[in-house]
C-alpha cells in the first residue's frame, strides 16, 4: 500500500507499484527481503521521497542465485527467437510507463526530466535491438582440412549473469545487459546502486510482470538491492560466470582480480577521464555547443562526461569566452522543473570532491574562469547538493588534469598540432570516449586511425557523451575494456564452441598426423 500523503505528493509512483515499504529483492518467486530498512533520500532537496526499501541481504542474493539455477536450462533451451519476444513485450510495457519512471530515476539521481525520460527510453531501445538480435545471432561454417568432415563454429548461452550497476544510469546499463544478456539465453541477478533503489524496483516489476504473464520462471530475472557486500556476493559466486560492473576504477581492479582468480568473465565499465579537441578550422559555434552538454549534462556525472577541453591556440580565447558567457547562463535548480539544465549532484560526498577538486586545480595554477562554488546555502536551489559547472584555464601539465572528479569541474588548456592533441588525449590511464572538432578529412581519418585516439568511443565534430544503442559501449586502459549494448557485445554473454562432424567411417587425424598401431 501507498499512504494517502505520498500519494498527493507523488501520484505516479502508485501506477509504478511503490508502496510505503518496498521489499528490495526479487528472488524469482516473491519480493522479499531481510535487511535494513532505510529511507530514500532525493539528490534534489536532500530529504527523504517517503517510500522506503528493505535492503538484500547475502542470504537473500545467495537465494536468488539458487532459484535462477533452476530456471536456467529451461531458459538456454527456449530458441532465441522466442526470448527476443519476450525481451520485446519489456519494452513495450517499459513505453506504457515511460513518463513515471522517467520522473522517479529523475528524483533519485537529480537528473532533469529530460534525461530521466531520455534513460527510460535507451532501455526500450535496446530491448528493439535486443528483439532483432534474437533472429541473428550467428555461427559459422568453416573448411576442414579432412575429407568427409563438416566444421562450424556456434555460439551458446553463458548460463548466469550478474549485473552491478552504479547510481548515475541506473536504469538504462542494466536494461543494456539484461535485454541482451536474456536474449542469449541467460538469467541473470541484477544488483541497483543503494542510492537508486525505487526507480530500480519499478523497472524490475514491470520485467516481472512480462514474464509472469507469459507464464515463465520469474527467476530468468532477479533482483537485489544493497550495498558492497552483496556485489562481492555476486562476484565471488562461481555459478555467474559473467559479471557485468559499472563503477570506479578502483573498485573495478578490485571486481577484476576476484573475477581472474576464480577465472570469470568480467563486463567492466569504469572511470573516464574524457577529452574534447577543436582545431583552428572548426565549426567553433557548433563545438561550444557540444561542450556545454559533454561537459554539464547530467552535471557532470556520466561516464563520458567531457572533463578535459583542449583548444587550438588559435580559437583559445574567442571559445573560453563564447563558452563562459553560456556557463553563466545555465539554470541551476529541480531539475523536474522546465528550463532547469543543471541539477544537484547525487550525494554530499560529491560536493565535498568538488571542493577539493577546484581548491587543488587553483593550488597546482589553475584559474577558475567561471563557477567554482558549491552552492551550500544558497536559497536559489532546493537542496545542499548542488555546486556550479565550473571551467578551469589550466596547464596540461598539471596533475590534477590526470585525475577524475566526478563533478561538473572542466579543465580548458591549449594546443597547437593534431599529433599534440592524441598524445594529450592518450596521456591519461582511462580510456573511455575522446571528441576532436575538425573539417579537415586528413585530419579526421589520422585522429580514427591506429596511431590516434587510445579511446573505446572516438568521435568527430559532436562531444564525448550521448552515446547511441546501436554501438558497443565502453572503453580500454583503466575504463576496464568491457563492451556493452550493441554491434557484437553479445559475444560478452555467450560461449563459443567450435564442432567438427565427420560423416564417413574413415578416421583421417589433423595435419597429417599418421596414428596407425
Amino acid at each position: 500500500m501507498l499512504s494517502a500523503a505520498i500519494k498527493t505528493a507523488y501520484p505516479f509512483l502508485e501506477e509504478l507499484g511503490i508502496q510505503d515499504v518496498n521489499a528490495g529483492c526479487f528472488d524469482g518467486k516473491s519480493w522479499s527481503a531481510s535487511g535494513d530498512i532505510v529511507d530514500c533520500i532525493s539528490p534534489i532537496d536532500g530529504k527523504p521521497i517517503g517510500p522506503k526499501v528493505q535492503m538484500a541481504t547475502k542470504e537473500d542474493t545467495l537465494r536468488c542465485i539458487e532459484n535462477m539455477m533452476e530456471a536456467k536450462k529451461a531458459w538456454a533451451q527456449t530458441p532465441a527467437p522466442k526470448r527476443g519476444e519476450i525481451v520485446r513485450q519489456i519494452g513495450d510495457e517499459l513505453r506504457k510507463f515511460l513518463k513515471p519512471l522517467g520522473q522517479l530515476l529523475s528524483m533519485e539521481v537529480g537528473k532533469i526530466l529530460p534525461e530521466g525520460v531520455g534513460e527510460i527510453q535507451e532501455f526500450v531501445d535496446i530491448c528493439d535491438y535486443a528483439t532483432g538480435l534474437s533472429r541473428q545471432i550467428p555461427g559459422q561454417v568453416l573448411p576442414s582440412e579432412r575429407p568427409g568432415h563438416f566444421m562450424m563454429e556456434q555460439w551458446h548461452p553463458m548460463g548466469g549473469v550478474g549485473i552491478i550497476c552504479a547510481f548515475n544510469f541506473p536504469v538504462a546499463v542494466a536494461g543494456w545487459n539484461a535485454a541482451i544478456s536474456m536474449t542469449c539465453g541467460n538469467v541473470h541477478i541484477w544488483k541497483s546502486a543503494p542510492t537508486t533503489t525505487l526507480c530500480s524496483i519499478a523497472a524490475q516489476r514491470i520485467m516481472t510482470s512480462v514474464l509472469e504473464r507469459n507464464h515463465l520462471p520469474g527467476s530468468i530475472a532477479t533482483f537485489v538491492a544493497g550495498g558492497a557486500d552483496i556485489g562481492e556476493s555476486i562476484v565471488e559466486d562461481h555459478r555467474l560466470p559473467v559479471v557485468s560492473f559499472t563503477g570506479s576504477c578502483r573498485a573495478g581492479r578490485i571486481v577484476g582480480q576476484r573475477l581472474a582468480a576464480r577465472f570469470g568473465r568480467p563486463i567492466l565499465e569504469l572511470g573516464g577521464n574524457n577529452a574534447i579537441f577543436v582545431m583552428d578550422d572548426a565549426n567553433v559555434e557548433m563545438a561550444v555547443r557540444a561542450t556545454l552538454f559533454g561537459a554539464v549534462g547530467t552535471a557532470g556525472q556520466r561516464c563520458t562526461t567531457a572533463r578535459r577541453l583542449y583548444l587550438h591556440e588559435s580559437v583559445y580565447d574567442a571559445f573560453v569566452d563564447r563558452l563562459a558567457g553560456l556557463y553563466g547562463k545555465l539554470k541551476i535548480g529541480n531539475p523536474l522543473e522546465d528550463g532547469v539544465l543543471v541539477g544537484p549532484v547525487h550525494t554530499l560526498a560529491a560536493v565535498k570532491i568538488f571542493e577539493d577538486t577546484v581548491a587543488a586545480a587553483v593550488a597546482q595554477g589553475g584559474k577558475v574562469r567561471v563557477g567554482g562554488k558549491a552552492l551550500h546555502n544558497s536559497t536559489a536551489v532546493p537542496g545542499p547538493n548542488y555546486v556550479e559547472p565550473t571551467m578551469i584555464e589550466i596547464s596540461s601539465d598539471a596533475a590534477i588534469v590526470k585525475e577524475e572528479a566526478f563533478v561538473p569541474i572542466l579543465y580548458v588548456m591549449k594546443f597547437k598540432t593534431i599529433d599534440e592533441a592524441i598524445a594529450l588525449n592518450n596521456n591519461v590511464e582511462q580510456g573511455l570516449s575522446a571528441a576532436l572538432f575538425t573539417n579537415n578529412l586528413q585530419t579526421q581519418y589520422k585522429w580514427l586511425g591506429p596511431c590516434g585516439a587510445d579511446t573505446g568511443i572516438a568521435n568527430v565534430n559532436i562531444p564525448t557523451n550521448g552515446a547511441e544503442i546501436g554501438g558497443a559501449f565502453g572503453g580500454e586502459k583503466a575504463t576496464g575494456g568491457g563492451r556493452e549494448s550493441g554491434s557484437d557485445a553479445w559475444k560478452q554473454y555467450m560461449r563459443r564452441q567450435t564442432n567438427t562432424i565427420n560423416y564417413t567411417s574413415a578416421l583421417p587425424l589433423a595435419q597429417g598426423i599418421n596414428f596407425d598401431v
